[in-house]
C-alpha cells in the first residue's frame, strides 16, 4: 500500500507521497491514476517526499509531478503543502524554518502561525527566489498577435493583462485563450498562463491555466509571476494581494532593479528575492493501492 497525504493551498490541491514507498513504480503513471477526480484521490498533483534532516534545521527534498504525470519544476502551492505536512510531522511552531529542495532550488518556508483544529493549517510564508522577467510577444493561430510578460519563479509563466471581471482577451475566453497559449510553439517546453486584472495598486485578481492541469484555483509561482508582472509593468506596489477562485496570497517583493530612462526591465534575474504568504491545510491521511 501507498501512504499518502492529502493537502491544499487556497484550493490547489496535492497529495504527499513518501519516495520510499514507490521507488520500484512507474511515477507518471501513478500520478495519473491517483490524481484522477473521480476514479482516483483527486489532485492537481503529487509531491514525492524525501527527509534530508529531522530537527531544528528541518529538510527535505520534494519532486513534482502534475497531475497529467509531466514533470514541473516547482509549485509554490505544493512547496507549501509539504511545509504544512513537515510541520504536522515536527511539531512545529511560529517562528521554524523548513528547508526544502525543489527542482527549481531551494525554497525556505517560515511558518508563521499553526492551527491544530478540526484541521491542521498553517501560515507559512516561502522565499520563491529572484524572479525574471520581461515583455514577449505572441502570434496567436488566428494571426492575432499579444504581448505579455514572460516570467520565471524557477517555472514558467506568461501573464496577460486583462481590463474586465470576466477576464476576457481579444474576444477569447481566458480558458480557451490559456489552452492555445500554453501549448504554444513559442514556448517548447509549454508554460503557465496567468490573466491579470488590476483592482488597485495593493490589490490584482488572476485566472490561471496551469501547465499540465488546465484551469485551476490557485497557483502559488502564478501568483508570485503574477504579483511580479503587476509591479513591474503595472505601477502596483509591495505588498501586494493577489485574488485567485480559491482565495487570497500575499507577495513581497521590492521590484527589479531600476532601469535606465525610457527601456523595459529586460530577461533577466533582478531586484530582490520575492517572498510569498499564504494559508496550506491537510485534508486527510490514506493509504492507495499500488496498481
Amino acid at each position: 500500500m501507498i501512504p499518502f497525504t492529502k493537502a491544499h493551498a487556497c484550493g490547489n490541491d496535492f497529495l504527499i507521497v513518501p519516495a520510499d514507498a514507490v521507488s520500484s513504480l512507474h511515477l507518471a503513471a501513478l500520478t495519473r491514476r491517483l490524481c484522477a477526480r473521480n476514479t482516483g484521490i483527486g489532485a492537481d498533483g503529487i509531491e514525492f517526499f524525501t527527509w534530508l534532516r529531522k530537527d531544528k534545521a528541518a529538510s527535505g527534498r520534494i519532486h513534482l509531478l502534475n497531475a497529467d504525470g509531466s514533470l514541473a519544476e516547482i509549485s509554490g502551492n505544493g512547496t507549501r503543502c509539504a511545509a504544512a505536512w513537515m510541520a504536522h510531522a515536527l511539531g512545529a511552531q511560529p517562528g521554524d524554518e523548513l528547508h526544502i529542495e525543489t527542482d527549481a532550488g531551494l525554497r525556505i518556508c517560515r511558518i508563521d502561525d499553526v492551527h491544530a483544529g478540526s484541521a491542521f493549517t498553517v501560515q507559512v510564508t516561502t522565499a520563491m527566489g529572484i524572479p525574471t522577467l520581461g515583455t514577449r510577444a505572441v502570434r496567436l493561430a488566428s494571426g492575432v498577435e499579444i504581448t505579455g510578460i514572460e516570467v520565471s519563479t524557477g517555472n514558467p509563466h506568461f501573464v496577460l493583462r486583462v481590463d474586465n471581471p470576466a477576464f476576457t482577451l481579444n474576444g477569447l475566453s481566458w480558458q480557451t485563450l490559456g489552452s492555445e497559449l500554453c501549448t504554444h510553439p513559442d514556448f517548447p517546453n509549454q508554460t503557465n498562463v496567468e490573466f491579470l486584472r488590476i483592482v488597485s495598486a495593493n490589490e490584482v485578481e488572476i485566472r490561471i491555466f496551469e501547465r499540465g492541469v488546465g484551469p485551476t484555483a490557485s497557483s502559488g509561482t502564478g501568483t508570485s509571476a503574477s504579483a511580479a508582472a503587476a509591479i513591474a509593468f503595472h505601477d502596483c506596489h509591495s505588498p501586494l494581494t493577489v485574488l485567485a477562485p480559491g482565495g487570497a496570497q500575499s507577495v513581497s517583493w521590492a521590484g527589479p532593479n531600476p532601469e535606465p530612462a525610457n527601456s523595459e526591465p529586460a530577461h533577466s534575474e533582478s531586484g530582490s528575492e520575492l517572498h510569498l504568504a499564504g494559508p496550506a491545510a491537510l485534508i486527510a491521511h490514506g493509504e492507495a493501492w499500488p496498481a
